[in-house]
């Protein structure tokens, strides 16, 4: 399958999906995007468009704990680095005040990378 089918398939279930997902004051959107070899989240308010909070695979602090893990032998692949991104964006909700967040998955599958990501963030203290 030629690769812009894939991302335009992938852009039409988002798109479903933002139909019904939408991110409040009080429950904003715990938004995904992954690409081949990285992972960003960010939560947003919908109502008045703004990000509150962002967090990626290449977000200093993310990255020099990704480096120390791996130096240790903890992390093995991408779905590791989900899992920490996942984390971090948590602490740094809870840090603004957010606790419950509506997740959107993008357009992906609930599995893997993304899956991985949801369960970090759990794990953190969010609420979904």
């Amino acid at each position: 399958m030629r690769p812009e089918i894939k991302v335009e398939r992938r852009l039409r279930r988002h798109r479903r999906v933002r139909k019904k997902v939408f991110g409040t004051p009080e429950r904003p959107r715990l938004c995904v995007f992954r690409s081949k070899k990285q992972i960003y989240a960010q939560i947003i308010d919908d109502t008045i468009g703004h990000t509150l909070v962002a967090c990626s695979s290449l977000t200093p602090e993310v990255r020099e704990k990704i480096k120390e893990l791996k130096e240790k032998g903890e992390i093995k692949n991408k779905l590791d680095i989900a899992y920490i991104v996942g984390e971090h964006l948590a602490k740094k909700a809870l840090e603004k005040g957010i606790t419950k967040v509506v997740f959107d998955r993008g357009g992906y599958k609930y599995h893997g990378r993304v899956k991985a990501l949801a369960e970090g963030a759990r794990k953190g203290g969010l609420e979904f």
